[in-house]
């Protein structure tokens, strides 16, 4: 059985083209979980909104809490790290990660870096030694197998790889640093466009997105059945 973990991070509560005013990333997200349980029922879906439940921002004591050896960590400091353990444990459980991730301000919104910064944690999802040398860090969920999709959407148009302002897109490009940072680099993409233009342009680009995503889940369930099918011959 696979799990799948499902974030939305839009501060917008609902689904474009059923709410008013609502999210084009949760719309893409919603429809990649119900494409992907449709086809593989038997899967585990965890969900998360962290557009409307953001988690706590890192702190003093958290730091503090976090670059301690577990072993020598007074009650507080566990009492502290309890919603980032809680983070990490559903991030470690899961085998394809969705992030409905709309662009603010060039940039991810600051839900989703609050979550990113309770995830990216030392001895849990990267490892440190001084002894190392000048290379002291290492990824901890390298070759476990996980996979990330990032489903955006942006105001204006271009964004994309070799566009004509892809050099201001900052967000994708940063999930992907900090995922391949903790050894997660099978990492997919679609996303909408021209959101401030609106009319035809804004529904040609859901239209592509939505096909995208179509696409994208076909083409990952059943890769993932393939590896489910590999692991049990490997294991017989």
């Amino acid at each position: 059985m696979t799990t799948l973990l499902h974030i939305d991070a839009s501060a917008r509560p609902g689904r474009s083209g059923i709410d008013p005013h609502g999210s084009h990333t949760r719309r893409l997200s919603a429809r990649f979980v119900e494409r992907w349980r449709a086809l593989r029922p038997q899967d585990a879906i965890d969900y998360l909104d962290i557009g409307q439940q953001p988690p706590a921002h890192v702190t003093g004591p958290w730091i503090h809490a976090a670059f301690t050896a577990p072993a020598a960590r007074e009650p507080w400091m566990h009492e502290t790290l309890t919603e980032s353990d809680r983070l990490v444990d559903q991030l470690v459980a899961a085998d394809v990660i969705v992030v409905g991730l709309p662009m603010y301000n060039f940039g991810v919104p600051a839900q989703f870096k609050a979550w990113i910064d309770n995830i990216v944690r030392v001895g849990r999802t990267f490892g440190f030694d001084r002894s190392r040398g000048e290379v002291p860090y290492w990824p901890l969920l390298a070759g476990a197998g996980k996979r990330l999709v990032l489903l955006g959407s942006r105001g204006d148009h271009g964004y994309g790889a070799g566009g004509r302002i892809a050099h201001l897109n900052h967000t994708e490009a940063s999930v992907r640093s900090v995922f391949g940072y903790i050894g997660i680099t099978d990492v997919f993409e679609a996303a909408v466009e021209h959101d401030e233009f609106g009319g035809e342009p804004l529904a040609a680009s859901l239209r592509l997105a939505e096909l995208a995503v179509d696409a994208l889940v076909d083409r990952m369930a059943d890769s993932q059945a393939l590896r489910h099918l590999m692991s049990i011959e490997e294991n017989a």
